[in-house]
Order: C-alpha cells, then structure tokens, then sequence
C-alpha cells in the first residue's frame, strides 16, 4: 500500500509542474502514473482534483487578462458537456476511449510540430469554440481531462501564448470546480478515497506555483512545441495504459 502512496505523490508531482507550465495536462499525465495501480474511478476523481488546485494556484500566482466575448462559447459549451461526462464515466470503456484520444493526439499533434507554417482555423466562429466546449467539458467529467481538447482547438486558431492561457486557464478553473461539485453531489468522491486527496494536494502545489514562474519568459514558439510536445507525450500515455488491455480482451 505504501508503494500506491508514493506514486501517487510522484504523479501528482510532475503532473502539477506540468500543469504549471502549461495550464493544462494534470490528468493526462498523472494518469499515466495512477492508471497501473488505480481503480478508474478514484484516478478519475483525483484528477480532476489535482487539476482544480492547479487551476486554483495558477489563478492566484499568474492573472491573465479576461477576453470575456471569447470565453464565453467554450464556458456555456463546457456547462453542458460536464454532465454528459458524469454520465458516462461508470457506463463508457475507457479503455477504448483512452485508445481514440490517443492515437489521435499521436498522430496530428507530432505533424502540427514538423509543420513550419501552424495551420489556423478561422471558420467556424463561436459554434465551433461552443463545441469544443462541450467535447472539453465532458472530457473534464469522464477524468479531469478539461484543456486537452481545447489547449488543440486555441493553438490551431492561432491563438497567441498569452490569450491562449488565459482561455484554458478560465475555462478548466470553472468546467473542474462544476465537475468537483458534481462528483461530491453523484458519490462518485467516497470516504476511503479522503487520504489519497490529502497526498495529491501537498505533492503538487509547489511544482504547480514552479511551473507558473517558468511559464513567464518564455516564448510564442517555447510554448507552442511545449504544448504540442506535452499532447503527443499524453497520447503515448493513453495508448500505452489502453493497448494492453484491449490486445488481452482480443486474445
């Protein structure tokens, strides 16, 4: 059992100075840590617990200005995608969904980083980010997922560093603090999950405010690979924790 509580604590760790550095990620890495020694739905809920405190200490240590008119179709779609990931948490395969999400992030984010000229998205309008929205946001009620899908979205419009942080800052902030809530009134946050909650929060708070600090002189180009570097890192991670599990249910 100690073993389980050290790499919780170690996921925890690189997870919040990831999430620092970067404004999204905590679930995606920190799952790569929990998922061999975790049952799903306390992974689930750790994550998204990490990912709010993240959130929270990136708030406080590191203000970005608010664009209210382009937060607003990611926040509204977010507020409906969060239920729908609740909903199928206890009810999806994860390991398939872990699979799709990434062979996708493997395969698209690697060519955005060979390209040398981004491809920007320009059609779509508040539509398309309200939808982005919705996928993050039931990303976020499945496992703390919140800013993967969105983090994508903001570095394909061509958003710069800055404006891009602060979308995903405000957005995983809201959308992990909806789904907190909504596991604490579903029970899907249990009794016995309480002394896991009280290693995650310590371990990753200083590498979290670390991370932040990091974030401030770097440049457009540094993030960009950065983040792009990080998806394809967490699609890795995906399909090494989903691949063996589906290859023995086919043998």
């Amino acid at each position: 059992m100690e073993s389980v509580y050290v790499l919780v604590a170690v996921g925890a760790i690189v997870a919040g100075f990831v999430q620092g550095l970067s404004g999204f990620a905590f679930g995606m890495v920190a799952m790569s840590f929990w998922v061999w020694v975790l049952d799903p739905r306390l992974a689930a809920a750790l994550a998204v617990f990490g990912s709010l405190t993240g959130q929270i200490v990136a708030a406080a240590s590191l203000r970005r200005k608010l664009n209210a008119p382009l937060l607003l179709p990611f926040l509204l779609g977010g507020l409906c995608g969060v239920p729908l990931g609740v909903w199928l948490l206890p009810r999806m395969d994860i390991d398939v969904f872990k699979a799709v999400l990434g062979g996708l992030l493997v395969l698209w984010c690697p060519a955005m980083l060979m390209a040398k000229n981004l491809p920007r998205i320009e059609r779509g309008g508040r539509v398309a980010d309200g939808l982005v929205g919705v996928v993050g946001g039931a990303m976020g009620g499945i496992g703390g997922f919140t800013g993967t899908v969105p983090t994508l979205w903001c570095t394909l419009r061509g958003f710069e560093k800055d404006t891009q942080r602060a979308v995903i800052q405000n957005f995983n902030l809201s959308m992990l603090a909806v789904t907190m809530a909504t596991y604490l009134a579903t029970g899907v946050v249990e009794r016995d999950m309480l002394p896991y909650f009280a290693i995650v929060g310590p371990a990753m708070l200083i590498p979290a405010f670390i991370g932040t600090r990091l974030y401030v002189g770097m440049s457009e180009a540094a993030f960009r690979t950065i983040v792009l570097g990080l998806l394809t890192v967490s699609g890795c991670a995906l399909l090494i924790s989903a691949l063996p599990r589906l290859m023995a249910r086919l043998g």
